[in-house]
């Protein structure tokens, strides 16, 4: 029962993340691929995924999305509520946009 569940919420963040990246992506390329910290190589195969493509990919079993948390300070900043938020956001950014881009192997 346990394992169904998860293997479902699996599927469920993979749908929602592979759908929101692609729209990201075909509204804004550039912006798209910073805020989901992509290399072009998996921008252009998230953009050309065609609906069918994605339910596939989604119910593949295992996470498709990265969580960013293994920066602590990236995570601090974010999380700090003593600083001014849009000061904080800022800063956030600047450290996401000095990480490396996730490509293809």
């Amino acid at each position: 029962m346990l394992t169904a569940n998860l293997s479902e919420e699996i599927r469920e963040l993979n749908l929602s993340y592979l759908m929101l990246a692609q729209r990201l992506l075909l509204e804004d390329r550039q912006s798209g691929m910073f805020r989901l910290g992509l290399g072009e190589d998996a921008a252009d195969v998230i953009e050309a995924l065609s609906p069918a493509q994605i339910l596939r990919m989604s119910s593949s079993g295992m996470m498709l999305c990265q969580v960013r948390f293994d920066e602590r300070l990236l995570l601090e900043l974010l999380s700090n509520h003593e600083r001014e938020p849009a000061v904080a956001s800022i800063h956030a950014a600047i450290l996401a946009a000095s990480r490396p881009v996730e490509n293809l192997a």
